[in-house]
């Protein structure tokens, strides 16, 4: 008797898996523990959720520590963890999308200090940059090179074109 792949009924995930589910769940939680006020109130958290997060700072002992974790983890299981993953992955720099963006940043920076018409080129692609400040930092990292001291305008023209290209998410 031959059965279609639709016809068969689907199996319950193991409780290994099940249970390194849970496992996922509560080591996302103590990564959001880890986090400041500012970076918290970022994410999309339900409010017994970021109640319970803020409430394990507070504690000391290694055993409520540890079921207020459990706790955590087990509010997470109503939560779309991939948004919050994706924003973690940013925040410690291993998102691709964020890697992709620095290359980008990078990109510019060689090429303002390499290419004249850069400038106007990246002017009339996010016109809110401001094109006196840019010039100034693009000429004294110039000399900087060529008086062979260390890079401090390089790298502020990066700091400065992070602000001026967004970061697509």
């Amino acid at each position: 008797m031959e059965h279609d792949l639709d016809e068969l009924p689907e199996r319950p995930p193991s409780k290994t898996k099940m249970k390194k589910h849970m496992h996922d769940l509560q080591d996302i939680g103590e990564q959001l523990a880890a986090l400041n006020k500012d970076q918290l109130n970022e994410l999309d958290l339900p409010e017994n959720l970021r109640e319970a997060i803020n409430e394990v700072k507070r504690f000391t002992k290694f055993g409520a520590i540890n079921r207020q974790m459990q706790y955590i983890g087990k509010l997470m299981r109503d939560v779309d963890t991939a948004p919050i993953v994706a924003k973690l992955e940013v925040w410690k720099g291993n998102s691709r999308q964020h890697t992709a963006w620095l290359h980008q940043v990078e990109r510019w920076r060689d090429r303002l200090l390499e290419e004249p018409d850069a400038l106007t080129e990246l002017l009339s692609s996010y016109p809110q940059a401001d094109a006196q400040h840019l010039r100034a930092l693009i000429r004294n990292a110039q000399k900087e090179k060529l008086a062979g001291k260390p890079p401090k305008n390089y790298r502020e023209i990066f700091q400065a074109l992070k602000d001026i290209i967004p970061e697509h998410l």
